[in-house]
């Protein structure tokens, strides 16, 4: 998965640090993301590179001794030479895995600074902390931490078959399992009865835990389960939600895997015998 960068360590510790000259910039244009082409791959621009054209810079994490600032270039307009915009997710293939991950958790960071620019209490400009990764407003002393949005992704089975369904509008048309935002009040295993029942009409039982990942692109933090069906397999398909949803046997699975993403990867599970 993307988070799974071993033996490369990511270092998530608040730190105020002066930018080195080899570190490198995450610069961002919606969901895009600065890069250059070289030798097949996508790299980012060092500090030094873009010294004179970028503004204030913050030191995010570190992946062993790679050092990650967020910035911004003073003049959009005018691009670095050699450097071109990149869809995060489109290019992803064109880069390491670290790389990758490194400009997910720099994008959910760069969302939560650009979205928290002012306090939602007073509308004082907020101030970083000098402590820990918060936002702090001067006028009223709200306290602003990153935001982190908890949901479930259900592999729901009923015996040799897994239910895999396809979202409604959305630019990603591959398959996908039913998942969910947490609401205000409800346990994780509470989600994932809910959420089934909202978007399928079906019972749950015997849940089980499976694993959890950050996905940044969306503020994510995402746990996955898996669950037997209990009751009648009929399904009532929520097409607000979902364009499809049907059972699939083990050998009827197509899907490659595709090292990122925690549906993939359960998806990969249970073809493989490994849950049910």
């Amino acid at each position: 998965m993307i988070q799974e960068i071993s033996p490369k360590k990511y270092h998530v510790e608040y730190d105020i640090r002066s930018p080195k000259q080899d570190g490198r910039c995450f610069i961002f244009r919606g969901r895009d993301i600065l890069e250059r082409l070289q030798d097949g791959k996508l790299v980012l621009p060092t500090y030094g590179e873009l010294q004179k054209q970028i503004g204030e810079t913050l030191y995010l994490f570190s992946i062993d001794q790679e050092e990650y600032y967020l910035t911004s270039l003073v003049d959009p307009e005018t691009l670095p030479q050699g450097y071109d915009w990149w869809n995060l997710r489109e290019s992803r293939a064109k880069k390491d895995l670290d790389v990758h991950f490194a400009e997910t958790t720099a994008y959910h960071l760069y969302v939560w600074y650009r979205d928290n620019r002012f306090c939602g209490r007073c509308g004082e400009k907020t101030q970083p902390d000098t402590v820990e990764r918060m936002l702090r407003c001067p006028r009223c002393g709200n306290l602003i931490y990153p935001k982190i949005a908890p949901a479930v992704i259900v592999a729901l089975t009923h015996g040799d078959q897994i239910l895999m369904t396809r979202y409604q509008g959305r630019a990603y048309k591959g398959y996908a399992l039913i998942a969910g935002f947490n609401e205000i009040g409800e346990t994780a295993e509470d989600t994932v009865r809910r959420e089934v029942m909202e978007e399928v009409g079906l019972h749950v039982k015997e849940l089980r835990y499976y694993g959890s990942q950050p996905w940044g692109m969306d503020s994510n933090l995402l746990m996955g389960f898996f669950a037997h069906l209990d009751g009648t397999e009929k399904i009532c398909l929520d097409r607000q939600e979902l364009a499809q949803a049907d059972w699939y046997h083990r050998e009827e699975i197509d899907l490659e895997p595709d090292g990122y993403s925690l549906t993939n990867h359960m998806i990969q599970a249970f073809r493989r015998g490994e849950w049910k």
